[in-house]
């Protein structure tokens, strides 16, 4: 057993269900859980028992953040397709990531990872769908636990190939009955459905584009099977898609996830960027969550999502920074600041503020998730904290209101991150990984996919 007490900080951002934001706060962690929350002064007697103090004045302390949609893979192919919509994009790099290894993706799922880490992300999932070669999803679940990230694996997959009517090449398909035997062995082995647990397997056919009818229904069944996994898919993202469902199966997405068994308290959807006022009704009446990813759907050009709408409405959304060659990084805090600023431009300059962009990258990200243990520093819930310098050239002049300024001003790193109780970033460096080892072989595999490709 292991206690850490945190003490002295700034302001720390409960982002509790009351909204509490404690001035000189600390919190006392046992093991890989918060016991207590409060000010320095009240909680001061419980450093003599902790076997570590971490003294945090001049720093903003928040809930780890959520990251509820990525392609770490996509992190090997960054600025390529610089100016296609989504699907010229998917069709320029589908034949450079049938070139990928299982190796890539483990290096590939590191270097995201990492980057998530300094940027404040403490839990993330990501939807990996294309499996040539001898890739496996078993790579990226060991380089999530090497790392030190909480982590929803979602076990994607493409079964739909030019040849069959769909959009990916046909060596970047899989054989359905392969897909389903796959996900079943990684649910037995992986999948914790415990509280605090480090590791989800997610069930996630990639699109309706790319996978049959079928393999949808089939999917979701089998999740529901289990205890605690859940079921993720793209949804609305473009007109494109939009047409393409309407003319394949005569019906707009929604209605079509519909039909498939695609919309429930289990179920999260990436984007929702073309939903009208009855489909954002229809999320909120069954629990399907959102993946709001801002600066992929703005670099693709796929339009500004009604977040507004859905929040007003009581819809889940979390926030995604989705795959690194439609977003080119991983940085969660940036994010929050892309949604909040995405949705002034549509809505106007009062309509989202830098709080409500928090509760999305941390609150709206856990619900999202289907987790109820993350998310908000209290007593009993998983100790993933980060912890941002404010004595920061960028910060100067907004220290009056530090919680908003993490989200106003230019983003930065955090100086501490702590997933489950253990110190992960400390004073900016990241502690269980060689940043510039992963650099290195991450450019070196990189290099080689544009080479084969």
């Amino acid at each position: 057993m292991t206690t850490t007490f945190i003490k002295n900080a700034a302001v720390i951002a409960t982002m509790n269900d009351a909204g509490e934001e404690i001035s000189n706060g600390a919190i006392f962690i046992r093991d890989n859980v918060i016991e207590q929350v409060g000010q320095t002064a009240d909680l001061e007697h419980l450093a003599d028992s902790a076997d570590r103090v971490i003294d945090l004045s001049g720093h903003v302390v928040l809930p780890g953040m959520v990251n509820t949609h990525h392609h770490m893979y996509q992190t090997l192919t960054r600025a390529m397709v610089q100016d296609g919509t989504l699907f010229e994009w998917l069709v320029g790099l589908y034949p450079v990531w049938a070139g990928l290894t299982d190796e890539m993706i483990r290096v590939s799922t590191l270097t995201a990872t990492a980057e998530l880490l300094l940027s404040g992300c403490t839990t993330s999932s990501d939807h990996h769908y294309v499996f040539p070669n001898d890739c496996t999803l078993d790579s990226q679940i060991r380089a999530a636990g090497e790392i030190g990230i909480r982590f929803h694996a979602a076990r994607g997959s493409m079964s739909l190939g030019q040849s069959d009517g769909g959009l990916p090449p046909d060596n970047c398909v899989e054989n359905e009955k392969a897909i389903m035997k796959d996900t079943v062995r990684l649910i037995e082995t992986y999948h914790d459905a415990s509280k605090h647990a480090m590791m989800r397997i997610v069930v996630a056919p990639c699109s309706p584009f790319s996978v049959t009818p079928t393999l949808m229904k089939d999917a979701a069944e089998l999740a529901r099977s289990y205890e605690g996994v859940n079921l993720h898919t793209h949804l609305a993202e473009t007109i494109d898609e939009e047409e393409f469902c309407i003319a394949t199966f005569g019906k707009r997405p929604v209605a079509l996830m519909e039909e498939f068994g695609w919309l429930g308290n289990d179920v999260w959807h990436a984007h929702c960027v073309h939903m009208n006022e009855p489909e954002i009704g229809q999320f909120r009446l069954t629990g399907t969550g959102i993946a709001h990813c801002p600066s992929s759907n703005m670099r693709l050009g796929s339009g500004i999502p009604p977040i507004c709408s859905c929040v007003d409405q009581g819809v889940k959304v979390g926030l995604g920074v989705d795959g690194s060659a439609s977003n080119d990084g991983s940085h969660m805090l940036g994010e929050a600041r892309q949604a909040m600023l995405l949705q002034r431009v549509k809505n106007g300059s009062s309509s989202f503020s830098a709080r409500q962009a928090l509760h999305l990258a941390t609150r709206g990200g856990a619900a999202v998730l289907g987790r109820d243990d993350i998310g908000q520093l209290a007593p009993g819930m998983s100790a993933d904290l980060i912890a941002i310098n404010l004595d920061q050239l960028p910060f100067a002049g907004a220290t009056h209101d530090p919680v908003a300024a993490v989200v106003f001003c230019q983003p930065q790193n955090v100086d501490w991150s702590i997933v489950n109780g253990k110190v992960v970033v400390e004073k900016g460096v990241l502690q269980t990984i060689d940043v510039e080892w992963l650099r290195r072989k991450h450019v070196g595999f990189s290099q080689d996919l544009l080479r084969g490709a």
